[in-house]
């Protein structure tokens, strides 16, 4: 019927499912490739090639349609007959006045996160972005924030559940007059929930007397299994050590696990070595206490110690570029720029944010960066972005009074530079004994692609630099 319907379509006429349907005629009649037509009782059927959207607009309502313009089956499967009525397809569904919180992106290399806590409670005003539960991740912890301004009628989430991004986790009404919190449990559903349980203990009391053993011809005979050993091993998810008093067990947060893991895979991946060396804080403290105050006044941030290593570290990495590079399976990527790992201790765990392209900073560049990441890193506030990449780390176990230690390399990287406390030491100077402020610095590295040679020349250079600063003024 539609192949006939086709071919008098193209002569100028069709009937379709009883309704004659003509091509328009005269000067403000479209072309026949517009697909334009008009039916005795004035209803237009319209073919917009862009959407594929198939309208019939008649005196007795409207119609809608998915079809191709290849065929004019299609176009007869949406023309139906019955009442009037009008089809539309909505990308997304509204209800009301009522919006949903979602667990947004959370990174690339993120897929979920623990809800670590709700900022906001059922009743309470929130704002547009304002936020209202944290979500811990691997690396940082970060906000989700409120889609619109409303009031908070529902979580859909407990603390504790792990959420991926697109999760709901709460129910938003953007009108505060309608806004009602969503109650855990009404009485009516109490009672109703009582009047189930009586049901059922009624029905599964008659049920028993109901029921008919069943036949023993039926079920298949099976002989005795002779009962296994108790087994002695502990299962996983029991503690190894029986509890004792006055102790607490808590569960370790994400970034924890995160942390520990990749300090073992590090330990399992690299051939580690570490090598130590001292300098001579004599020259940086003097530069440090000469021009601290002109420093602040000019760049707004402290000068410290930090920013002489980064330029030290900045120097050695030039000049010796297999400590930037990496081990990529049976390849070695030599990195053309320097990015500089900082390991920054937060009370929720170790985070290293990254300085970027550090050789084309100064040291008031240096400092702002590392001010600006370690006030991210306290509050936690900081992004993954920020937290991303990294081709050198520099610890600074000083801070904490440690030393002396062996700092554990951060993957993917090759090196890490500690830094310890400053001690006044008697040293030999001029063949005379005196008094110096003196640091422990150890560059642990994989001997696997850096060897002893590298390794020393290294940490030599950043003696050298720190040491006497004027260097890098004179690039020698």
């Amino acid at each position: 019927m539609l192949g006939i319907a086709r071919r008098k379509a193209v002569r100028g006429g069709v009937s379709v499912l009883g309704r004659q349907i003509q091509r328009n005629s005269g000067p403000s009649a479209p072309a026949f490739g517009s697909h334009g037509y008009a039916t005795a009782a004035k209803e237009t059927l319209h073919l917009r090639q862009g959407s594929h959207l198939v309208r019939i607009i008649g005196s007795h309502g409207n119609l809608g349609c998915q079809a191709s313009l290849r065929s004019l089956r299609e176009v007869g499967s949406c023309l139906q007959t019955g009442p009037s009525r009008q089809i539309w397809k909505r990308s997304y569904s509204s209800e009301g006045d009522v919006v949903e919180a979602v667990v947004p992106f959370m990174g690339e290399s993120i897929t979920d996160g623990t809800l670590a806590s709700f900022l906001k409670h059922p009743g309470d005003r929130v704002e547009v972005d304002e936020p209202i539960a944290q979500i811990e991740t691997d690396k940082v912890t970060m906000d989700v924030g409120s889609p619109e301004a409303g009031i908070i009628q529902q979580l859909l989430a407990k603390v504790g559940d792990t959420v991926e991004p697109g999760t709901k986790i709460a129910i938003i009404s953007k009108s505060g007059d309608h806004a009602h919190v969503a109650p855990s449990e009404s009485p009516t559903n109490k009672a109703d929930a009582t009047k189930k349980d009586k049901t059922d203990e009624k029905v599964k009391a008659k049920t028993p007397a109901q029921e008919k053993p069943v036949s023993e011809d039926s079920a298949p005979k099976e002989k005795p299994k002779a009962p296994s050993p108790p087994s002695t091993k502990p299962s996983p998810s029991e503690p190894q050590l029986p509890p004792k008093d006055r102790e607490r067990r808590v569960p370790m947060t994400r970034l924890r696990k995160r942390v520990a893991t990749r300090l073992k895979d590090s330990q399992n991946t690299y051939a580690m070595l570490t090598t130590f060396n001292e300098v001579d804080m004599t020259n940086l403290m003097k530069l440090r206490s000469d021009y601290k105050d002109a420093f602040v006044e000019k760049h707004g941030v402290k000068l410290g110690f930090m920013s002489g290593f980064v330029k030290g570290a900045v120097s050695a990495l030039q000049s010796q570029p297999i400590v930037n590079a990496v081990i990529d399976g049976d390849d070695i990527i030599y990195r053309e720029y320097i990015d500089i790992s900082i390991a920054v201790g937060t009370p929720k765990g170790l985070v290293v944010p990254v300085i970027r392209d550090a050789d084309k900073m100064n040291f008031a560049d240096i400092e702002k960066g590392i001010n600006s990441l370690a006030k991210k890193a306290t509050e936690g506030t900081i992004s993954i972005d920020e937290m991303a990449g990294g081709s050198f780390t520099i610890s600074n176990g000083g801070v904490y009074g440690s030393l002396l230690s062996t700092p554990i390399i951060n993957p993917p990287q090759s090196a890490i530079l500690g830094m310890h406390s400053i001690v006044n030491r008697p040293m030999v100077v001029g063949g005379q004994v005196v008094s110096r402020p003196m640091m422990n610095v150890a560059l642990t590295y994989d001997h696997r692609l850096i060897d002893g040679r590298e390794a020393v020349l290294f940490l030599r250079r950043v003696k050298d630099v720190v040491e006497d600063p004027r260097r890098l003024l004179l690039d020698i």
